[in-house]
C-alpha cells in the first residue's frame, strides 16, 4: 500500500499534462502512485497517460467514456486509489521539488491527521510565481494538529482541493465525494475542514497552480459561474445534516457572500447581459441561508449590502463611484510625487552650489541594503581612527535597525538623502550610488566591490546577453568615470577590475575589509556565534551558499539537502543560505527540525556564517575566496559547469584550480564527506595554492590600510601585509583530521 495515491484529472491539458506528470513522478519520495484520469478529453491526454503508464508502473491509467467534469473524474481516481492520503491536482498543475518529501515528514511530525493543508503559489505565462496571500494562516507555530475551531481562519484560504492531503480512511468513513460542476472544490472542501478530527499545516509552497492565459477568448465557461449556486447549497445540506456543524453556518455565510461578488470583479467571468440575474439569484441565496451573527467584515460590507439588496445596477454605481475616488486619490498623489521629485531635484541643484564638508562621509551597500560588507568595515575603522569623519549610512528602513547608533542613517530619496550626496566629501559603495549623484571636484568616491570576480563582470558581459540582461553599458562607464579608487583583494582582481571597468581610477591592492574578521575574532567567538545558531558543541558545521543562475528565472535546487543530511548522519549540520536574487530558502522549515538543516538566508552577515562553519559548498560563488582566508575546507559542487559557463562567462576554469575537492554529482558529494576527503590532505594542498593566489593581501588589516590611504591621506608607512603562513586565522571548532594528526605525531 503506496503512501500517496496522486489523483490528476485530465481534459484539454495536453500542453501540460506531461509536466504535471513528471512533477509527480521525479519526486525524491517515491512512495506513491498515480492514479490518471483521462476525462474523454478530445486532445492527446488519453494517449500521455498511457505513455506514462508504459514506461512507470507507478501510474494507473483510468480512461472515461464520457466528459463529466474534475469532480466526478477525481471521484473515479478515487476508487481506485489505495493510498494513505489522497492529493489531488489539475492536470495543468505541478509538484514543487521535495513537495512529497515534505508533506510526507509533516504528516508523521503531526500525527497523521485527517487534513494537511499546505501552501500553493500561482504561476503565470510569464513565469512569475506568486504565492498564496492567506499564507499567514499557514504558521506552524502552536499545536502540532488541531480541530478547525482552533483555526478558522483556514476557511478563509481558497476552497480548492489540490492544496490539501486527504486521509483516505477518513476521507470514506465521511462519505466525501465531488458534485459536478465548475466550483467542485467548494462542496468538498468546506466539509472536510468541519468535519476533520485533526488538521494540521505545512507553512510551504507544495504546488504551482497554473493560472493559463486565455487571450481574447469570450468570457471562461460561460454561465459555468452560475454552478456556485448549486454548490452552496450542499455544503448547507451537510452543514444541516449534522447538528455538531451549526456553529459553523455563520462563518460559511459569510464565505458565501463574498464568493457570490468574486465573478463580478472580472468582466470576462460572466457573459454579457446575465450579471443581472446573477445577482437576483445571489439576492435569493443571501436571504435564504442569512444566519445571525455573520456581520461581514469592515471591508467587505458594501459587497455584502449589493448582494442582500440583489441590485447590479446599485452595485455598479457605487463600485464605480468608489472607483473615481480611488483614481482621484491616487492622481493627487501622483501630483504630490512629481512635485516632490521637483522640490529633491531643486535642492540637490543648491546643495551642489554650497561648499563641500570635508569632515563627513556616506557609505551604503547592495542599493540601500543593511550595514554590511566592505563598506561597513571600513565604516567601522573610519570611526576608530578617523573620529572628526562624522559617517552617514544610506538605506531602506527595513535595514536601519542594522545600523550601528554612531552612524547616521538616511532614508534613500530624502532631503537629507541628497544633501548628504551633494556635499560629503567621501562616497563608499560596494556597488553603485544613485543615477542622480553629480561627481563634484573634490569629492572622492571609493568603489570597495563585493567579491573576488570568477563570473564576467562589466564591459565584459557584453559578450553574455543573457546575463547582461538590460546592462546599459553607456551608463556603467559613466558611473566608472566617477569612481577615484576601486579596492582589490588580489593581482586577479586587479587586472579584472581594470579591464571590466576601464577609466582613470587608483586600484587599492589592500585586501577586503570585511575579511578582517576573520583575523580577528578567537575561539570564544566562533562558540559564542554557533551557540546563537544552535549548532551543537560536537557538530560538524557546513555552510551551503551556491549562487544564482542567468540562464535560469528561478532557483536552481540541484541538491537534495534532505537525503545529503540522513547519508552524512546526526552530527552534521548544515546551514543553508539562498542567493539573495531568490526570495525563497533553500530547505524546508519542516525538515530543518527533523534533518539537522538550518535555514540562515535572512541571517545579516555572511562573515559570522563563514565563522561558525567547519567547511564551505559552494558552486561558483566567490563566497569560495572569502572563506580560504579561514583556510578551512571548501568542497565545489560543479555539476552545471558548461551551462553557468555559457550563459555567464568565467575568466578561469574552476575545475583545474579549486579550493578544494571537487564534486560533480550529489553522489560524488556525499562520497567526498563520507570518506573524509573534504579535510584531507590533498584537499589541504588545493587550498593551500588556492589561498597563496587569491588570499595574498587578506591579513586582517586591509580596512586599516584604506582608511589611511583614503580617508587620511597616508600613502606611505600604511601597515605591511602579514605573509601567509605567518597569520592565525580563526580557529575551527573542531581540529581538522591533519591537525590531529600532527599532535598525534608531535
Amino acid at each position: 500500500m503506496p503512501r500517496f495515491s496522486v489523483i490528476v484529472p485530465a481534459y484539454k491539458v495536453q500542453a501540460y499534462l506531461e509536466e504535471c506528470m513528471d512533477s509527480v513522478l521525479a519526486q525524491r519520495y517515491d512512495d506513491l502512485e498515480l492514479i490518471a484520469v483521462d476525462d474523454c478529453s478530445p486532445d492527446a491526454c488519453g494517449a500521455l497517460i498511457d505513455e506514462f503508464a508504459a514506461r512507470d508502473r507507478r501510474v494507473f491509467p483510468v480512461h472515461l467514456r464520457e466528459n463529466t467534469g474534475p469532480g466526478p473524474a477525481r471521484n473515479a481516481g478515487v476508487t481506485k486509489a489505495t493510498g494513505d492520503y489522497l492529493i489531488f491536482l489539475d492536470g495543468d498543475d505541478t509538484l514543487v521539488p521535495g513537495a512529497l518529501q515534505a508533506i510526507a515528514d509533516r504528516l508523521k511530525e503531526t500525527g497523521c491527521p485527517d487534513v494537511l493543508v499546505y501552501d500553493f503559489a500561482r504561476t503565470h505565462w510569464s513565469g512569475e510565481a506568486v504565492r498564496n496571500e492567506l499564507a499567514d494562516r499557514l504558521s506552524e507555530r502552536g499545536p502540532a494538529s488541531f480541530e478547525l475551531a482552533d483555526r478558522p481562519g483556514l476557511l478563509e484560504i481558497l476552497p480548492a482541493a489540490w492544496n490539501k492531503a486527504y486521509h483516505r480512511e477518513f476521507v470514506e468513513s465521511e462519505g466525501l465525494a465531488f458534485p459536478p460542476g465548475r466550483h467542485e472544490g467548494t462542496p468538498w472542501t468546506y466539509p472536510a475542514l468541519m468535519a476533520a478530527a485533526s488538521i494540521a499545516v505545512l507553512d510551504e509552497v507544495c504546488v504551482h497552480h497554473r493560472q493559463r492565459r486565455l487571450g481574447k477568448a469570450p468570457a471562461a465557461n460561460g454561465r459555468g459561474h452560475f454552478d456556485i449556486f448549486g454548490q452552496y447549497d450542499r455544503v448547507f445540506g451537510f452543514i444541516d445534516s449534522r447538528p455538531e456543524l451549526a456553529r459553523w453556518r455563520p462563518v460559511i455565510f459569510r464565505r458565501m457572500a463574498d464568493h457570490f461578488t468574486t465573478p463580478d470583479t472580472s468582466r470576462r467571468r460572466l457573459p454579457a447581459g446575465s450579471h443581472a440575474e446573477f445577482f437576483r439569484r445571489a439576492r435569493a441565496h443571501y436571504r435564504r441561508y442569512r444566519t445571525p451573527g455573520a456581520a461581514p467584515r469592515p471591508g467587505a460590507r458594501l459587497r455584502h449590502a449589493m448582494v442582500r439588496l440583489g441590485s447590479h445596477r446599485t452595485y455598479l454605481t457605487l463600485r464605480t463611484a468608489r472607483r473615481l475616488y480611488s483614481t482621484l486619490r491616487r492622481g493627487s498623489r501622483a501630483v504630490r510625487r512629481v512635485m516632490r521629485a521637483a522640490a529633491l531635484r531643486l535642492h540637490y541643484r543648491v546643495q551642489l552650489r554650497l561648499p563641500l564638508r570635508p569632515g563627513q562621509a556616506v557609505f551604503s551597500a547592495y542599493g540601500h541594503g543593511g550595514y554590511a560588507c566592505n563598506p561597513a568595515a571600513i565604516e567601522e575603522q573610519v570611526r576608530e581612527l578617523a573620529p572628526h569623519i562624522r559617517t552617514f549610512w544610506i538605506a531602506d528602513p527595513q535595514h536601519h535597525h542594522t545600523v550601528p547608533t554612531g552612524t547616521r542613517r538616511l532614508r534613500p530619496g530624502t532631503f537629507a538623502h541628497r544633501t548628504a550626496l551633494a556635499r560629503a566629501k567621501y562616497l563608499v559603495n560596494n556597488t553603485g550610488f544613485d543615477p542622480c549623484l553629480t561627481k563634484r571636484p573634490g569629492q572622492v568616491l571609493l568603489q570597495t566591490q563585493h567579491g573576488t570576480p570568477l563570473k564576467s563582470m562589466g564591459l565584459d558581459l557584453q559578450d553574455h546577453p543573457a546575463a547582461a540582461r538590460s546592462t546599459e553599458f553607456a551608463r556603467l562607464l559613466d558611473d566608472v568615470d566617477k569612481w577615484d579608487y576601486c579596492l582589490s583583494a588580489n593581482r586577479h582582481s586587479s587586472t579584472v577590475w581594470e579591464r571590466a571597468y576601464p577609466s582613470g581610477y587608483t586600484t587599492l591592492e589592500y585586501g577586503h575589509p570585511r575579511n578582517d574578521i576573520f583575523q580577528r575574532a578567537t575561539a570564544a567567538d566562533v562558540a559564542r556565534l554557533r551557540e546563537t545558531l544552535s549548532v551543537p558543541k560536537d557538530s560538524t558545521c557546513v555552510l551551503y551558499a551556491p549562487t544564482h543562475r542567468d540562464y535560469s528565472r528561478t532557483q536552481r535546487l540541484s541538491l537534495d539537502l534532505e537525503r545529503i543530511s540522513r547519508e552524512l548522519g546526526p552530527r552534521f549540520v548544515i546551514l543553508t543560505r539562498a542567493h539573495h536574487s531568490y526570495n525563497a530558502p533553500l530547505s524546508r522549515p519542516s525538515s530543518a527540525r527533523t534533518s539537522r538543516i538550518v535555514d540562515v538566508t535572512d541571517h545579516h552577515s555572511i562573515e559570522t556564517l563563514c565563522l561558525a562553519a567547519d567547511a564551505l559548498i559552494t558552486d561558483y560563488s566567490s563566497l569560495m575566496f572569502d572563506y580560504a582566508v579561514l583556510d578551512r575546507p571548501i568542497v565545489i559542487h560543479t555539476d552545471d559547469w558548461d551551462a553557468y559557463d555559457a550563459a555567464r562567462g568565467t575568466y578561469f576554469d574552476l575545475r583545474e584550480f579549486p579550493p578544494g575537492a571537487i564534486a560533480r554529482t550529489e553522489d560524488e558529494l556525499i562520497d567526498i564527506f563520507a570518506g573524509d576527503h573534504w579535510r584531507g590532505s590533498r584537499s589541504a594542498q588545493l587550498r593551500t595554492a588556492f589561498r597563496a593566489r587569491f588570499c595574498a593581501y587578506d591579513d586582517g588589516r586591509a580596512a586599516e590600510r584604506v582608511v589611511r590611504h583614503v580617508f587620511l591621506n597616508e600613502t606611505s608607512g600604511l601597515p605591511p601585509v602579514i605573509p601567509l603562513e605567518d597569520r592565525s586565522p580563526a580557529p575551527r571548532a573542531a581540529p581538522l583530521q591533519s591537525e590531529m594528526n600532527a599532535v598525534v605525531l608531535t
